[in-house]
């Protein structure tokens, strides 16, 4: 599944992102804590070459503590400053202020040496979109500064805010690059949320993920729809438990059991995953057959609200 994306009003805000570096001191970088590689624009590297870094590894509470710890440690190795974050809870930011003195340390031991005091850090919050950057910036200064949304594109321009005297916050868009080199990323990005639903084919996307969470958490699909049918059945219906496959209307998915000789490819299991989702959440179309477009819609749903549980969906290399 190679998907890619990169909206015409991002090379504006590239552009933008490009002057204003000369301006901060830090940047901040908010990445998702459950796929903290690909949630992050490489272009930012090179445009911040020289400035303080500090990673966010922002919901912090949806991925795996283990995972967190690793991608902390990963980071950390990496000469980054590191803070785990749910920017939901303002109470888990407090760190944050400690972080940012550390990371700018040598910047304001610099200008105590010149004579500066009192001088603010101005710190960049960079990141893809809608891995909470918005949310982060409101919940750290406990007020709405800026514009949040469960979609991608909510910020469209630069924006100060002023925390206190002693750190500036500048909010930009979220930035992609032109091109994904690595499909896993592409598909990494449409798992979150971080392009657009509208260019994406639901069915195949939900696929993908219950091919990774097959790989990650093996039981957590089956703790969140392991029972598929709750309600007694009527006369003719398959018993309780029990999956019917029926005939799929023209164009649907269809599933299948792999004839006499055919290899096990695993898709007839990835798509009977979908069908017990689509049977225990009540998804059923014409004649009771699954509606499969719907039961994805509402997987990724679950999957992005944590309600599948905390999920990692890729580690450091040195853990694999």
């Amino acid at each position: 599944m190679n998907i890619q994306w990169y909206p015409g009003h991002m090379t504006k805000a590239r552009r933008a992102m490009q002057e204003d570096m000369k301006l901060i001191d830090l940047l901040i970088e908010v990445v998702d804590a459950r796929v903290p590689v690909s949630s992050r624009n490489p272009d930012i590297d090179r445009l911040g070459a020289g400035k303080a870094r500090l990673i966010l590894l922002n919901k912090a509470d949806l991925a795996g503590e283990s995972g967190n710890a690793a991608w902390e440690k990963w980071f950390s190795e990496k000469g980054y400053t590191v803070v785990q974050a749910d920017s939901r809870n303002s109470a888990r930011l407090k760190s944050v202020h400690a972080a940012v003195q550390e990371a700018c340390r040598e910047k304001i031991e610099r200008d105590r040496r010149r004579g500066i005091l009192n001088r603010p850090v101005r710190a960049m919050v960079v990141g893809i979109p809608n891995v909470g950057k918005s949310t982060f910036i409101n919940s750290f200064a406990g007020k709405a500064c800026a514009k949040t949304g469960n979609k991608p594109g909510v910020t469209k321009g630069n924006q100060w805010i002023r925390l206190n005297r002693s750190l500036e916050l500048l909010d930009t868009p979220g930035l992609l690059w032109p091109k994904f080199e690595d499909a896993s990323v592409g598909l990494h990005l449409a798992l979150i949320g971080s392009i657009s639903d509208q260019i994406l084919n639901k069915e195949e996307l939900a696929l993908e993920l219950i091919r990774l969470m097959g790989e990650r958490e093996p039981d957590a699909l089956e703790r969140r729809y392991g029972q598929a049918r709750a309600e007694e059945p009527q006369e003719g219906e398959p018993e309780a438990g029990v999956l019917e496959i029926r005939e799929p209307e023209a164009g649907a998915l269809e599933i299948r059991e792999p004839e006499a000789g055919e290899p096990e490819t695993g898709k007839s299991e990835e798509l009977r995953m979908l069908e017990r989702v689509a049977v225990r959440r009540g998804c059923l179309g014409k004649g009771g057959a699954p509606d499969y477009g719907k039961a994805a819609g509402l997987l990724l749903e679950d999957f992005r609200a944590g309600r599948l549980g905390r999920i990692t969906l890729e580690m450091p290399p040195f853990t694999e």
